[in-house]
């Protein structure tokens, strides 16, 4: 026989089409300012939290994470892979789910696709964080690296940060045209770049996003000047950084959660004491941000959790008015709270 599930088994589930349309019923640009509230109002709040560092599993193609924390009524995590091979072999690099769960009772409140919704939180982050660290009016980002979250990037930063220009640069010819493509139309300058050097020419803001796991040096000491902000967001876990150590040294660095971004970083090619400030207390005004015209300041982001925390919060506040979800089948609710046998035999069909 076949039973109809009750309220009670049923949650939420966010499809990549339902992210999709959400996404355009919000409006990209909206939606990226929405998320970088709620982001920032919960790293103002970062001291309720549950704070560890991500749970990797590291192989030679690439890594898979657990990405936990709870404020102490909600719980939330993200599961997120990170593997650079994968384009080669028609992949996305990274894929991502998430759950938020009532900590009361223990029960899934919702459960989302991530892929979209990462890109969409990270760029929101790096905006939030280059309100408060780039050097005021700035206008125009080189964008270092320009796969799938370049477009995800630029788009925040004009829309938090009222960027006007994004000069583009990749190793792959074909990825900086793909961005360019994308970003017609937006509301932007936008410039293809044939190196590194000539992209960061008159940028006040300097994103790095690259996919390889390894040591790299994207930017090299020589080709940063003062005065500019620094937004690394492809170094993301041990072995896999993308700036010359002598640009760390010279620069006044801000991280979300230290005990992370030292073993994944960019910082983890200095002292394990090197002085870092962490976001948080910048919002919070425990910290203090940029300090001057000449400061080179650089986000070293790696991602954390709370960042997702956040990102489904946001989500799951709009489904009630959008409808923009699947009731997924996904709890056993049994008449009788201890019978769970009992429920799987009536279910048997005869």
């Amino acid at each position: 026989m076949t039973t109809t599930p009750s309220d009670k088994a049923l949650v939420p589930f966010v499809s990549v089409d339902h992210m999709m349309q959400l996404i355009h019923y919000i409006g990209a640009e909206d939606m990226l300012r929405g998320l970088a509230d709620y982001i920032e109002v919960d790293f103002r709040r970062w001291q309720l939290f549950d704070k560890t560092p991500r749970v990797a599993s590291h192989s030679a193609e690439g890594v898979i994470e657990l990405m936990p924390t709870s404020d102490g009524d909600v719980y939330g995590f993200k599961y997120v892979n990170g593997h650079p091979k994968n384009t080669r072999e028609g992949l996305q690099t990274v894929t991502a789910f998430g759950l938020l769960a009532d900590v009361a009772s223990g029960y899934p409140v919702l459960l989302s696709e991530m892929t979209l919704l990462t890109a969409m939180r990270t760029a929101a982050t790096s905006a939030l964080v280059a309100r408060l660290l780039a050097p005021k009016h700035s206008k125009v980002m080189a964008m270092i690296g320009n796969g799938a979250q370049s477009e995800f990037q630029t788009l925040a930063m004009k829309a938090i940060c009222g960027l006007r220009e994004v000069r583009l640069y990749d190793t792959d010819r074909a990825a900086t045209e793909k961005c360019a493509a994308n970003l017609a139309g937006l509301g932007l300058t936008v410039t293809q770049c044939t190196t590194a050097e000539e992209a960061i020419l008159g940028a006040q803001i300097i994103t790095t996003c690259t996919a390889d796991k390894q040591y790299a040096t994207i930017l090299s000491d020589n080709m940063i000047g003062s005065g500019v902000h620094i937004n690394a967001i492809g170094g993301d876990c041990p072995g896999k950084t993308e700036l010359a150590p002598a640009i760390l040294q010279r620069s006044e660095i801000f991280v979300e959660y230290p005990e992370q971004t030292r073993v994944e970083g960019e910082i983890q090619q200095l002292a394990e004491d090197h002085p870092v400030t962490e976001i948080w207390q910048v919002l919070t005004g425990a910290a203090e941000g940029r300090c001057s015209d000449e400061q080179i300041t650089l986000f070293d982001s790696v991602g954390f959790a709370i960042e997702d925390f956040s990102a489904l919060r946001y989500v799951r506040d709009q489904l009630q008015a959008t409808g923009l979800y699947t009731a997924l089948d996904m709890l056993a609710d049994p008449d009788d709270p201890r019978d769970l046998f009992g429920m799987l035999q009536r279910a048997r069909s005869d």
